[in-house]
């Protein structure tokens, strides 16, 4: 879609790199960023908005039509933010995800009513399933996933973090057959995704606009920062993303 990937307020990346040992974002500047909020309010999982009216997920959160999708959001402790609470009409979970293996981990969420596009609302961009991300490039994630394993509770800001693209073979030597070709590896870098990002964006830039390249998946189960973590690989996902955004 036109327009996607560029937002309205740039944000700010150290590239010292809770997310672990990420930093606050600049407030609106990741804004197709949304959390995933169940009926008391509580943040289980992130997510991207690719439309007004579709939103991006990993199918391992689990989603329900009783959740809601909660946009424009940046301090989670915050009572004035102009927040857009969505509610979510269907659930498209990929047919192929495997909770044993995780693989196809993506869910398309149909929203039931638009999203409200605004300076701190839009939509991130899909790449094409030929697209290349080659290990090394440097990319983005963000997240309200725990600061530190330990941590009892989630931030309240959202976090972000620059990490670079890790080679399959890399990843492998870590995880070993565990990563398929629907998988992708970053970080190892002295940052990492924690519980509570999952479903969130690893975004990379491609001519000028953010593109969504992994959904936050699954790795360390301490979010180790030298160990890379694994996201679902959007180009191996795209045929059937378009498929169900062209039935539905």
């Amino acid at each position: 879609p036109s327009g996607c990937g560029v937002p309205a307020i740039p944000p700010v990346l150290s590239g010292l790199s809770r997310i672990v040992n990420g930093e606050d974002a600049v407030p609106g500047s990741w804004p197709w960023q949304v959390s995933l909020q169940d009926s008391t309010g509580f943040h289980f999982c992130g997510g991207s908005l690719i439309s007004e009216d579709w939103v991006v997920t990993a199918a391992h959160c689990g989603v329900t039509t009783s959740d809601v999708v909660v946009a424009g959001e940046y301090d989670q402790a915050s009572d004035a933010e102009d927040i857009q609470v969505l509610k979510i009409a269907k659930v498209f979970k990929n047919p192929n995800f495997s909770l044993l293996t995780v693989r196809n981990d993506i869910t398309l969420l149909k929203l039931a009513t638009p999203a409200r596009f605004s300076r701190t609302v839009s939509a991130v961009c899909l790449p094409s399933a030929s697209d290349d991300f080659p290990a090394g490039t440097l990319c983005a994630t963000t997240g309200w996933g725990k600061t530190k394993y330990t941590a009892l509770k989630t931030p309240d800001k959202l976090q972000q973090a620059a990490l670079p693209i890790v080679s399959s073979a890399d990843c492998k030597s870590y995880w070993g057959s565990k990563v398929t070709d629907v998988m992708i590896c970053a970080g190892a870098s002295g940052v990492s995704t924690c519980m509570g990002d999952s479903g969130g964006p690893l975004v990379c830039q491609k001519n000028g606009a953010w593109t969504l390249v992994g959904i936050v998946s699954w790795g360390s189960s301490t979010c180790s920062t030298t160990t890379p973590a694994v996201y679902a690989r959007v180009t191996a996902l795209i045929p059937w993303v378009q498929q169900i955004l062209a039935n539905n």
